[in-house]
């Protein structure tokens, strides 16, 4: 592949006399197979310098869960290429200045970089591509990120779509991603054994009071397991998604969503295990495309179609009425939501998981995320910016949409009068309480029936499983029927205001 008019190259390949290496730019994208712009760049002949730079606006856009995965996720990276005979360039500062440093200290005038389409990155990369093309350095952007490019989806009208199942229908029109790519066995030459390169320590990615103990005891970042995850989720748990996926208490969902989030495993590579699964196990789905795990896959690529076309959504909200929306403003409230202290169980467990692991299950998402925007009557805007610093999955476009979803405020949304009871939602999903018993221990002795709505138990019940009201657990902080009304009512006041 050329990278510029400086190369002398041949059908792809570099000529021995031609040294220039090209610099692999990682971002979100910590994995060696299927990375067209590593695979690219090895076509070329090149010697490679793979590089990852870490800003100020980096540090400032990351939420802090978000940090400990990507301390972890390097070093598995540092490791991955180092075992192949490269080593991985750490360097903090502005990246259109680090990238002009690296190029001089390595002569280098092609830059490979897989594409982010969220506002962040697209304006990192003006940025760079302002500052560095007019010194002719090249830059070359690759695919790998979604499934399919949202420059390029229109509807028939030629614009966005702003409605999931004719977004997701017309995409399973098209072609499905292609056969994932492989890891490299050796890395090429590099010049970059001499270069300098931070210490991964240096970056702070780590919290100094250590709170990631949960974290650290659920997850394992890295591509090496996202495989091992994937290989999991198709021999166990894709066979039943339809059904086990709503219920909290089983394993019964992919926690693939981080190792997405940070680009340690492609849609393609998904796509491409679970048809293999399909195909072996002889159902009479058509394509592992079709399946309801897909689709859930098809959402990302939806919400990063619309924060793409959309990139205001992560400030407002998409339907502008709702800009109208009388919010409250009740700092003891938003901390009794977040801390698991609502005295709501289903609620309190999401939330002491979400706090513990980083990570919530979805099912439960939904329901702490209409507990805050309709119970509480809080702007969905405080649960976004919660979840971005708390999850370790936390995906700009996923987090913009999913809260504006549950808001009713967004694309495709729930209707605002579609209001989650938390009693309703937990006596289903979870009726035997095993999830809440598991994140909310001070009420485990409770019976089935109790557990799920503590403060209508019996006196002699409570006393007799270690409770009191307002002491070991809360009383409900707003009661649901009442905080529904007052929901509605909200509603209709602000749809007359416009």
């Amino acid at each position: 592949m050329h990278c510029g008019t400086v190369f002398a190259c041949h059908n792809g390949i570099a000529t021995m006399a031609d040294k220039f290496p090209i610099l692999l730019w990682f971002r979100r994208d910590l994995r060696l197979s299927d990375h067209r712009a590593l695979t690219a760049a090895m076509e070329t002949g090149h010697p490679i310098v793979p590089l990852y730079i870490y800003s100020e606006d980096e540090k400032r856009a990351t939420g802090s869960a978000s940090k400990w995965w990507l301390h972890h996720s390097l070093k598995q990276l540092e490791a991955s290429i180092r075992s192949l005979g490269g080593k991985l360039i750490l360097r903090t500062g502005e990246p259109a200045d680090v990238l002009q440093s690296v190029c001089k200290e390595t002569n280098a005038r092609c830059i490979h970089v897989s594409t982010c389409f969220d506002p962040f990155w697209q304006g990192i990369d003006q940025s760079v591509a302002k500052t560095l093309q007019p010194q002719g350095i090249e830059f070359k952007w690759f695919s790998g990120q979604l499934m399919w490019d949202p420059r390029s989806i229109r509807n028939k009208s030629g614009k966005p779509f702003q409605v999931f199942t004719p977004f997701w229908k017309h995409l399973c029109q098209h072609n499905p991603p292609e056969p994932p790519m492989a890891s490299p066995k050796t890395w090429p030459k590099q010049s970059s054994a001499k270069l300098k390169s931070e210490h991964l320590g240096s970056l702070q990615l780590l919290p100094s009071i250590r709170w990631d103990k949960g974290i650290q005891k659920e997850w394992r970042p890295g591509e090496n397991e996202a495989m091992a995850q994937l290989d999991r989720f198709a021999n166990n748990a894709f066979s039943d998604y339809d059904i086990a996926r709503d219920f909290p208490g089983t394993q019964g969902t992919s926690r693939l969503s981080p190792y997405l989030h940070f680009g340690e495993i492609t849609p393609g590579q998904i796509y491409h295990r679970l048809e293999t699964k399909r195909r072996r196990s002889r159902t009479t789905q058509s394509s592992a495309m079709h399946s309801t795990y897909m689709k859930e896959v098809g959402w990302r690529e939806f919400a990063h179609h619309l924060l793409h076309h959309f990139p205001h959504m992560t400030k407002g909200p998409l339907r502008p009425e709702f800009e109208s929306f009388p919010w409250r403003h009740d700092a003891t409230m938003l901390q009794a939501w977040q801390k698991g202290r609502t005295g709501y169980p289903i609620v309190d467990a999401g939330m002491r998981e979400l706090w513990t692991t980083g990570w919530m299950h979805n099912r439960v998402r939904m329901i702490v995320g209409s507990f805050l925007v309709k119970h509480l009557l809080l702007d969905w805007k405080l649960g976004a910016e919660w979840f971005w610093d708390t999850l370790v999955d936390a995906d700009l476009a996923n987090n913009t949409m999913g809260w504006q979803w549950i808001a009713g405020c967004g694309a495709d949304a729930a209707p605002y009068f579609r209001i989650f009871n938390p009693i309703m939602q937990s006596q289903k999903f979870d009726a035997q309480g095993d999830y809440i018993r598991k994140w909310i221990p001070e009420i485990s002795k409770l019976s089935n029936k109790d557990i799920h709505t503590p403060w209508t138990a019996d006196s002699m019940i409570l006393q007799m499983a270690d409770i009191e009201l307002g002491k070991t657990y809360p009383w409900p902080i707003v009661n649901h029927t009442i905080a529904r009304e007052t929901a509605l009512d909200a509603y209709h006041r602000m749809k007359a205001k416009n």
